[in-house]
């Protein structure tokens, strides 16, 4: 039996194990405009230049859920004085969800970087054998010669050519003539 919504409701665990998920996080160093992926496992930690981020679990929505989301548990930590007369250390700047369709949602507040998630790699219960069946479904279309549009995409007999929209001109460059 596959999960299904009733399973996820229970609060029972489906997909891929979180030890076993990716994710990918963008960061952005405003001052010198370099951009940098970071592919983690769930509870890893990456230093780049004065800021570490840490990754405590990613998550993606059911394939039955709309609408379709991605997210990731980040904490980033900046090293930095308050005050000249302070001494360098560790600030953290930000601990929360960060979702991949709604970045606005929850934001990384800080004047030097940016960070936010790109992707979740995780897998439910019965997704991989979605794609091979539907691959199957045309293969054995194109073998019993059924691999043509349907008979109602086929144009009527009776539409007029004024029906169809005219094609639109691309813009050519002048002639010099």
């Amino acid at each position: 039996m596959q999960p299904g919504p009733a399973q996820a409701a229970k609060g029972q665990q489906i997909g891929t194990p979180n030890k076993d998920r990716v994710v990918t996080l963008g960061v952005l160093n405003k001052r010198n405009n370099l951009t940098q992926d970071l592919v983690m496992k769930p509870g890893e930690a990456r230093r780049i230049g004065n800021l570490v981020v840490k990754v405590a679990t990613c998550e993606k929505s059911l394939p039955w859920e709309q609408p379709q989301e991605e997210g990731a548990f980040v904490q980033a930590f900046v090293e930095e004085r308050r005050s000249a007369a302070e001494r360098l250390g560790w600030r953290k700047v930000f601990s929360g969800w960060l979702f991949k369709n709604s970045p606005a949602l929850n934001v990384v507040e800080h004047p030097v970087y940016d960070v936010w998630v790109k992707s979740c790699a995780m897998t439910f219960p019965g997704e991989e054998a979605l794609p091979a069946a539907a691959a199957s479904s045309r293969s054995a279309a194109k073998a019993s010669g059924n691999a043509g549009a349907p008979p109602s995409a086929a144009p009527s007999p009776t539409a007029s050519p004024s029906a169809a929209p005219a094609p639109v001109a691309s813009p050519e460059a002048p002639s010099e003539d």
